[in-house]
């Protein structure tokens, strides 16, 4: 797995690590738990927005949510096989298969309430 691109922060990078085409599977379908994948890319200025709230989701859901970033310049094939078109696109996989897909950047509260239908633990208070 390599370092988080374009960084915001050191906690950025460290709680949303980056997947590649090459890790994809290894990293997301075949994770144990649940997988929020950030398509991104360094000339997203909505994709700079989202990273703190992201690494603040992965941070306090550890060791029940991951949450991946996938740089869409360096890594077409991923990014083509799911369709993602706009930047950022979240798409959450459970047991490999994707079951939610958010397009934009979205407060941390607005982000939890879409994520709790797949995950119901997830409901912001």
């Amino acid at each position: 797995m390599t370092t988080a691109i374009d960084a915001t922060s050191d906690s950025h990078t460290t709680f949303v690590p980056s997947v590649t085409d090459d890790t994809f599977a290894s990293e997301v379908l075949d994770s144990d738990l649940p997988v929020l994948v950030d398509f991104t890319a360094s000339w997203c200025p909505p994709c700079r927005m989202i990273a703190p709230v992201l690494a603040d989701i992965a941070r306090e859901q550890a060791g029940r949510l991951r949450i991946v970033q996938l740089d869409v310049d360096a890594n077409p094939r991923t990014q083509a096989a799911y369709g993602v078109l706009s930047m950022p696109t979240l798409l959450l996989f459970r047991a490999g298969e994707p079951v939610k897909s958010l397009v934009g950047a979205h407060p941390k509260r607005r982000l939890l309430q879409h994520l709790a239908t797949e995950l119901p633990w997830l409901e912001p208070r």
